[in-house]
């Protein structure tokens, strides 16, 4: 199968396709307000028969643009010389994006790339933009091909939701892509540099920084993994690597290879999770002095060895601060099931490359100890010392790894950068320094009392937060008392010795008991300096 070119232009075409795309209307509230409710939400599913309908003999620039790009449907060339003023049909066959069968009126277009209006909200604020990438699988009913390039999914939004958005010197985006994760980071830095394995994939980024930021700093290098920026440093690095684990089949028959697939976006060529573990060891060679390094990954759980201990030995061997959120856990046959459909294979259509890959996947698995799959968030630190201009020593003081399956407020990149700051002013605190300290409870923490009928005193009092991950913190009477009354009158001391009286106990046992919970509040963004 031979993959389209990923679309160019010179700066003019490029510009005036912006301008055509900004007076459209095709936009993503755009296209919802043009679909309705029902199939805009079957259109996410991949199902685009409510959505044909709806578009159905609308003489509307967004439909017309929905029909073409969205649904993969001919559209009139007519229709799209109105649709595009300024570049029409001839003007997008230039650029890659369609292509034309004749030159009368009626004749047909097709889009030969998928070029959909993107919106997100990230640390920095809102965003619209255009993403150009390969036609899915929904469109052309066929496997993709191995150098698909993938557009802005499920994953690409996490990352850029997650990812701190400070002003900084110099961003790394590895492994790039359509571009979109350079895109967000070009927002908030001096200059980015995007890399990528694939020549395809650095094409439509190149097309979409030049389509949605065109005075960017934007330099895109090709290589693998770290080594096209080998000698540099970087303030921030994003990634969204190629972390599938996929089975290294070998001489398998071609039934099995053709259903695994060989997707430059998703796998690395690596065996079972290495491509991750060599990601977070090795990026701190390229991380200045308190840069930070944010990606997504996935990692084995594997029989007797629980998935804390591995991957914080990753931490360990990385010479960095880390903290891994755990997002999801599925089973070895979930696993397998996802990444056969994200390729295109499905067993109703093809049963026994189905059932080929799947059982690949099983015994890959069954040869480590599988049990099962966790994907989530590594945040990564270059500790800073004061010879590198910071104030710390340049010392590890962060190593965290927790779960976190439910639900999540977005963006939260904001919340991971409050999360490490009060993490380092907790590190300039001990529990004098932070007796003599003001606090005060956040705006979003409310508390939460369950009792038993007719029982005076609550059994359970739990303290949440309405931002970030949502922690729930159950809390003992005295740490309740404690949050209910920061308000930055009293010091923390002062607060703890008027409890003690209060509640007739010793100040240093309640002090004891409170000290610790209150630095996991203000590092967890419940409580924070007055």
């Amino acid at each position: 199968m031979t993959s389209a070119p990923a679309p160019s232009g010179d700066p003019g075409q490029v510009e005036a396709l912006r301008s055509a795309l900004e007076s459209s209307g095709f936009k993503v509230d755009g296209v919802e307000d043009l679909l309705g409710d029902v199939a805009s939400a079957a259109l996410h599913r991949e199902q685009a028969l409510p959505a044909r309908r709806v578009v159905a003999g609308l003489d509307d620039a967004r439909a017309t643009l929905t029909a073409l790009f969205l649904l993969g449907d001919d559209v009139s060339r007519a229709a799209l010389d109105a649709a595009l003023p300024g570049v029409g049909a001839d003007g997008a066959a230039r650029l890659g994006l369609v292509r034309a069968a004749g030159q009368d009126p009626v004749d047909p277009v097709r889009a030969v790339v998928d070029l959909r209006p993107y919106a997100a909200t990230d640390a920095t604020g809102p965003v619209g933009w255009w993403l150009a990438s390969d036609l899915g699988e929904a469109v052309t009913g066929r496997r993709l091909a191995g150098d698909h390039v993938l557009g802005a999914g499920g994953a690409a939004l996490t990352l850029a939701q997650v990812t701190v958005r400070a002003q900084v010197g110099r961003v790394l985006d590895l492994g790039t892509g359509c571009g979109i994760q350079a895109l967000h980071a070009a927002r908030h830095a001096r200059a980015v540099v995007g890399t990528d394995i694939s020549h395809r994939a650095l094409g439509f980024a190149r097309f979409n920084a030049a389509l949605n930021a065109p005075g960017a700093d934007l330099t895109l290098r090709h290589g693998s993994m770290l080594e096209p920026v080998a000698g540099d440093r970087f303030d921030l690095v994003v990634s969204n690597p190629p972390f599938v684990i996929t089975p290294r089949t070998g001489a398998a028959g071609a039934t099995v290879s053709a259903a695994l697939g060989d997707f430059e976006y998703r796998d690395g060529g690596r065996a079972g999770d290495d491509l991750v573990r060599d990601l977070v060891t090795g990026v701190g060679a390229v991380l200045a002095p308190g840069g930070v390094a944010q990606m997504l990954g996935n990692w084995e759980h594997r029989r007797g060895e629980p998935w804390t201990e591995r991957v914080g030995s990753w931490l360990d061997d990385s010479g960095l601060d880390g903290w891994v959120v755990e997002r999801e856990l599925l089973d070895p046959a979930e696993y397998a099931e996802t990444w056969i459909r994200d390729g295109g294979t499905t067993r109703a259509r093809e049963p026994a490359a189905w059932d080929a890959a799947y059982g690949a996947w099983l015994d890959d698995f069954a040869s480590r100890d599988v049990e099962a799959v966790g994907f989530g968030i590594v945040t990564l630190r270059r500790p800073a010392g004061a010879a590198d201009g910071g104030t710390g020593d340049g010392r590890v003081t962060l190593r965290r790894l927790e779960e976190h399956h439910g639900s999540l407020r977005q963006p939260l990149g904001g919340h991971l950068a409050a999360s490490l700051a009060a993490h380092d002013w907790l590190e300039r605190h001990d529990d004098d320094a932070l007796a003599a300290q003001r606090l005060v409870v956040a705006g979003d923490v409310t508390e939460e009392r369950y009792l038993s009928p007719g029982a005076a005193d609550p059994n359970v009092i739990v303290v949440r937060q309405g931002d970030g991950l949502g922690r729930g913190v159950q809390a003992s009477t005295g740490l309740a008392a404690f949050v209910g009354v920061c308000d930055g009158e009293l010091t923390v001391g002062q607060t703890v010795g008027a409890l003690a009286a209060l509640l007739d106990v010793p100040p240093s046992d309640l002090a004891a008991e409170l000290l610790p919970a209150v630095r996991g509040l203000v590092r967890d963004g419940f409580l924070g300096p007055a």
